[in-house]
């Protein structure tokens, strides 16, 4: 049982979690737009996560990122080094117009995790701002990046999905923001700081209702897209009501996350078992 714990937290803190749920949302993506998804696109996204997060949460620093002493932050680093070769790899098979967008991407996580001069903060030192940076990356990511690749442009449906997109990501990142209450700078401005844990939780339920009810504007909308849509209004309102400063261990950094892939796992039940349209 031991052997197993640590094997489930390595799986966590080596950011293999959080990148399997990008990972899916780029398949979800591909569903609800009705395009394919490159193969190389979905694995430099899969490898690409894990090396930005482990990068953003060990080794902002590159001297501690390459000079590891902690035997367990050492397996984290290789983990690290074997998905960077991995992006690089699948990067080569990129095309052109998904490389312009990525230069995007890669400025925002820079900007992110690196300030730009040393006296300068970055976009994490700002608390009201970063959970906005993450979402804008995590849609960009997940819907632009694969309709891009694919299509080489955008249409009415690729911008209200990634609108979507965006709102669904900040709805996860509350439950984060009210968990590390207890271990954030008091001088970080995140919103449950600013407005209050009640408050904030309301803003995600308002989320949730816009989230929803903007499918309704999407030129071609598929029964089993707005049931997909319909579960995840009224489960991310469930997430909303059971969010609490004190949380399991857990909570946020295994079942938050894990919606995503519950999300492509309902998906792809609807589409191939009932078949709908």
């Amino acid at each position: 049982m031991k052997l197993w714990s640590r094997f489930f937290n390595f799986y966590l803190d080596a950011s293999i979690h959080v990148a399997l749920a990008v990972f899916s949302l780029v398949y979800v993506t591909g569903i609800t737009l009705n395009i394919s998804v490159d193969s190389h696109l979905t694995y430099f996204i899969f490898f690409g996560t894990i090396v930005c997060y482990n990068f953003i949460k060990y080794g902002v620093e590159a001297d501690k990122y390459l000079l590891v002493a902690n035997p367990y932050h050492k397996n984290i680093q290789i983990i690290s080094f074997l998905a960077g070769a991995g992006a690089l790899y699948n990067a080569f098979f990129l095309n052109g117009d998904t490389w312009s967008l990525l230069v995007v991407l890669g400025f925002l996580v820079v900007l992110y995790a690196l300030p730009l001069l040393p006296s300068a903060k970055n976009l994490r030192s700002f608390g009201g701002l970063k959970v906005f940076v993450v979402a804008l990356v995590w849609a960009m990511t997940t819907v632009l990046l694969p309709y891009f690749s694919e299509k080489g442009g955008v249409s009415l449906d690729v911008v209200i999905e990634t609108i979507q997109r965006f709102l669904f990501v900040l709805v996860l990142l509350i439950p984060f923001e009210i968990r590390d209450l207890t271990y954030d700078d008091p001088k970080l401005k995140t919103l449950p700081r600013r407005y209050g844990v009640t408050n904030t939780k309301l803003v995600g339920a308002f989320l949730t209702v816009v989230f929803f009810f903007i499918t309704f504007l999407k030129d071609d909308i598929k029964t089993n897209e707005l049931l997909m849509k319909g579960i995840l209004f009224l489960g991310l309102g469930c997430l909303m009501y059971v969010t609490k400063r004190n949380q399991a261990q857990y909570f946020a950094s295994f079942w938050v996350e894990a919606i995503p892939i519950l999300w492509l796992v309902i998906l792809l039940f609807l589409e191939n078992t009932l078949n709908l349209v």
